[in-house]
């Protein structure tokens, strides 16, 4: 079995200060981040929601509209 040399150890070393310095610069970051507030994510999921809600009604109502055209169409011929 062979044995580690020092240049190895060295790079394994550098290895786990890249990680270890990874994580530091992370939570620094973290920090910096302007989380909203509670009322703020409310108001933003509600809109979301209502476009969500007002788009399905909007799909559903082109997709009846195409239904009965092609109907009147079909029927026709």
């Amino acid at each position: 079995m062979a044995k580690n040399t020092s240049s190895e150890k060295k790079s394994e070393k550098k290895q786990g200060n890249k990680i270890v310095k990874w994580f530091k610069d992370l939570r620094i970051e973290f920090k910096k981040v302007v989380w909203p507030t509670k009322k703020t994510v409310v108001n933003n999921t509600s809109v979301v929601l209502g476009v969500i809600v007002a788009s399905a009604i909007l799909v559903g109502l082109l997709d009846q509209g195409f239904l009965a055209l092609l109907r009147l169409v079909y029927n026709a011929g």
